[in-house]
């Protein structure tokens, strides 16, 4: 994993992102912030299990099912299976190590 600060290419209204094998965050003071950093690997482990394109191409649908569904960006983002994951496990420090394959997949949300 490789930490790069870089403000312009985060979207507004966002701190971060991981694209494998990289984290970019928006300010510097987020490299030392624990739980931000543990919900960001939880993502990195998620594309290398659907090897990296298949991930930003399920995010990117389920965050459009999720739109439609909810009809608040807000609320479709929260809602992604991979979001849902990372945000419930951001503060177990040790869950990347004792995380079996496709867990995401238990946090999708039919309703």
């Amino acid at each position: 994993m490789f930490l790069i600060v870089a403000k312009y290419l985060i979207p507004k209204g966002y701190r971060g992102m991981a694209v494998f094998p990289f984290v970019i965050v928006k300010y510097g003071f987020d490299k030392a912030n624990a739980i931000f950093v543990n919900h960001e690997k939880i993502h990195l482990r998620q594309q290398l299990e659907l090897l990296v394109i298949p991930f930003f191409v399920w995010y990117f649908l389920e965050y459009l099912i999720r739109l439609l569904q909810y009809k608040n960006a807000e609320l479709a983002y929260r809602n992604i299976s991979f979001e849902r994951e990372a945000y419930a496990k951001e503060a177990d420090f040790t869950y990347l190590k004792n995380r079996s394959f496709f867990q995401f997949l238990h946090y999708i949300k039919l309703k």
